[in-house]
């Protein structure tokens, strides 16, 4: 019985540690060539592993990358709702800045994929606007209560918000993306980031 047991795991321990090493290698691959010009032959080189291996447990690279996408998109919508607690107004947008670029750089495979492939397929397209849709209802309603308090005067509070989630995307991938994150200073750009969003709302 112990003995069929330990046959019974072994396959799934190595199996999960191979599709750990493919995930390691591709987020690798993404991160130095971007995911247009990646291929699978690109990831099980620098995974170690052959071509069935990778088809062991994705399709094609881009079923690899919506697994992804909708891990982070947990990921984001935990991280949304801890920066919305507490602390005062600046306080709070700089908990969301950080968070979204924190979560972008953790992330920076699944993000760097769906933002590229969104421009060339309609299914990732559909998921980066869902993606960004979730970040701008939440700044949505914190641009109204701003107003409720005469903050932003005039505005319409969904185009502030789709401007300031175009500027954070914009400001990760720039800054992040194609092999910069190495170079990148997080405090410096979490606090750029958080005054520009703070200027755009707060002010009367």
């Amino acid at each position: 019985m112990d003995t069929v047991t330990e046959q019974a795991v072994k396959p799934t321990r190595r199996g999960r540690a191979t599709q750990e090493a493919i995930d390691a290698a591709a987020r690798k691959v993404i991160a130095e060539k971007g995911f247009l010009k990646m291929t699978v032959s690109d990831i099980v080189k620098e995974a170690g592993k052959s071509p069935a291996s990778f088809y062991n447990y994705y399709d094609s690279k881009e079923a690899l990358l919506e697994s992804w996408a909708r891990q982070f998109q947990e990921e984001a919508r935990r991280r949304v709702s801890e920066g919305e607690r507490g602390g005062d107004t600046r306080e709070r947008v700089h908990a969301a800045a950080r968070g979204h670029w924190e979560t972008y750089r953790e992330h920076l495979a699944e993000m760097v994929g769906v933002f590229q492939l969104a421009m060339i397929n309609d299914d990732f397209a559909r998921v980066w606007d869902e993606l960004s849709r979730e970040a701008v209802d939440g700044i949505v309603h914190g641009v109204s209560r701003a107003q409720e308090k005469g903050y932003c005067p005039g505005q319409d509070p969904r185009l502030v918000a789709r401007a300031i989630v175009s500027m954070l995307h914009q400001f990760c991938y720039e800054n992040l993306a194609n092999g910069r994150a190495a170079d990148a200073d997080d405090e410096a750009c979490i606090a750029t980031l958080t005054e520009i969003w703070y200027r755009a709302v707060y002010w009367r």
